[in-house]
């Protein structure tokens, strides 16, 4: 597997609404010739603030760079059957490249690759390959790391909690690298782990979070999309806990409750993909990782109100990562927190 050395930051950008069917819009007027076509499969919203959301940033932003004309489909549910589906609508659009967005999309995205050898195909936050396919992986497991050696840190109770919906690899991973945080720097912490099938439902999100803060969670990991927001109202309601992000910077938008998040712009994992295609250096059957080592689009950031002892710990902690003198371990055996 190749390691990304260098990739620029993806801006903010204005976003379109949801649609069921391909999406075009129209890119800057290219001089010379026709414009590389790039489709996304998105199988949540664009507007999720969150994992989708970022995607489909990078996919925006390799429109305004690099002169690529761009269409996307969203809303399918992370079923194979439907992402086949989705896939295969993109297909017959006759793209250049077509990039499935998040680890859910691994096995359609093996299937209906082989049915269009004339187009590239790329899977982000996964590990699969193909004579046309390759992956592009930020290693979102390396921030969700740091959050929980921050998190182990941080609690008073010594019971913090982390919530998640699906289970696609790289949330497993994600998953487990935030245990193995935690225990680095608190061995005798405990920690809720929940997965609940969804991303997207704010009021089961909401349901689980009251569980893990009434089990004694102080700190929560949230790895949610759309139903996020379910954590933060738990939180308000009960005035405890506080929460760590995920995929982007959300001590920006309310660092009472967000008391740090484990950044993993996914949207850096497209953008990064159309660019090598863009500029001749894309290769299928490769596997390239995005890391700490790229601040822009791996990192764990912290609220202004976190002792300056913590955030000097995750920074000499975060160096260690990248120099390899710490393991972050990917997988998990523990027990699930359950919620009726």
């Amino acid at each position: 597997m190749a390691r990304r050395l260098a990739i620029a930051a993806i801006a903010a950008l204005a976003l379109t609404g949801c649609s069921a069917a391909p999406q075009a819009e129209q890119p800057p007027s290219s001089p010379a010739s026709e414009p590389i076509r790039v489709a996304m499969l998105l199988a949540g919203s664009s507007d999720d603030g969150g994992f989708m959301e970022s995607g489909y940033r990078g996919l925006q932003r390799a429109e305004l760079d690099l002169g690529v004309k761009i269409s996307h489909i969203e809303g399918v549910k992370p079923e194979q059957k439907q992402l086949e589906k989705a896939l295969r609508d993109l297909g017959e659009t006759g793209v250049d490249m077509i990039i499935a967005h998040g680890g859910q999309n691994s096995a359609a995205a093996e299937v209906v690759s082989a049915e269009y050898p004339q187009i590239q195909f790329v899977v982000t936050q996964s590990g699969v390959k193909g004579s046309n396919l390759s992956s592009y992986e930020v290693l979102q497991e390396e921030s969700a790391w740091l959050a929980g050696a921050a998190a182990g840190l941080l609690t008073e109770s010594d019971v913090v909690g982390h919530m998640s919906g699906i289970r696609p690899v790289p949330g497993l991973k994600g998953r487990a690298a935030f245990v193995d945080g935690v225990k680095h720097t608190n061995p005798g912490a405990k920690v809720l782990t929940n997965f609940s099938g969804d991303q997207d439902d704010v009021a089961l999100a909401k349901k689980i979070a009251l569980a893990e803060i009434e089990a004694g969670a102080d700190n929560i990991f949230t790895m949610l999309n759309a139903g996020r927001p379910g954590v933060a109202e738990a939180m308000k309601e009960t005035g405890k806990a506080r929460q760590f992000g995920n995929v982007r910077d959300f001590t920006q938008d309310d660092p009472e409750i967000f008391v740090g998040s484990a950044v993993a712009d996914s949207g850096a994992a497209a953008f990064s993909a159309i660019e090598d295609f863009v500029q001749g250096d894309y290769k299928p059957e490769q596997s390239i990782q995005i890391g700490l080592e790229n601040p822009d689009a791996v990192k764990l950031t912290l609220a202004p109100d976190v002792p300056e002892n913590v955030k000097n710990e995750v920074e000499k902690l975060s160096k260690q990562i990248i120099e390899d003198k710490i393991e972050v371990k990917t997988e998990y055996n523990g027990p699930e927190f359950e919620v009726s």
